[in-house]
């Protein structure tokens, strides 16, 4: 996917998501739901105006991060060396959120359904492309596995990055287990793995860089 495109594309769906919201403003109540617990009950509201467009501009803010960061890393010459993998990773974020926010739009339109499964398999799958992404990385100072031992050594910079993307694929495959699941048990299978996975991965890389 080149640069081109990929603006396109974002920018399509920053603006797919500002003209859902304002098309259906006038049919969205005056507090929105925007917070669920684990049961898939709503515990938490928002005013209407952020409610409805609060996802929109974190998308627009996600924008300007994916165009500023080339810009702006010292190592900018190995964010090129994985462009293709930076573009795809910033689509696929863009569409998570917009299909969380499509979520929100039809729950407060009054279709009713259980949030948190209807989130499970998005969570998993963005798990699972990180992963991919992940393996693909080049040492750099905005995306990635940034500890002081990952950003002070390429060696270990990839050895973290090449076990990292597997163990948030296998945490991505384990969090499915929430759709068999009921209560806080949902959470724990989505969120436990990936704690476990970081912490490891930290430690791993402070492991790798004094062997060497």
């Amino acid at each position: 996917m080149n640069n081109k495109n990929t603006n396109i594309i974002l920018l399509a769906i920053i603006i797919t998501s500002f003209t859902v919201g304002a098309y259906f403003y006038p049919q969205l109540p005056e507090k929105i739901a925007s917070h669920w617990n684990s049961s898939g009950d709503v515990n938490g509201y928002m005013g209407k105006f952020w409610g409805i467009f609060l996802l929109p501009f974190i998308m627009l803010g996600m924008f300007v991060l994916y165009a500023l960061i080339p810009l702006i890393d010292p190592l900018k010459s190995n964010i090129q060396s994985f462009r293709k993998y930076y573009n795809y990773f910033w689509i696929i974020m863009s569409v998570f959120f917009m299909y969380i926010y499509g979520l929100i739009i039809a729950w407060n339109l009054g279709y009713l359904f259980n949030f948190i499964m209807a989130i499970v398999p998005a969570m998993a799958f963005l798990f699972f492309v990180i992963g991919s992404f992940l393996k693909n990385l080049k040492r750099n100072w905005f995306v990635g596995i940034r500890t002081p031992w990952t950003l002070s050594s390429d060696i270990v910079w990839e050895k973290t990055h090449k076990l990292g993307g597997k163990l948030f694929q296998i945490s991505a495959v384990i969090s499915l287990l929430g759709l068999f699941l009921k209560g806080n048990a949902i959470i724990f299978a989505i969120i436990i793995p990936i704690l476990i996975s970081s912490l490891f991965i930290v430690v791993y890389s402070y492991v790798v860089y004094k062997k060497l």
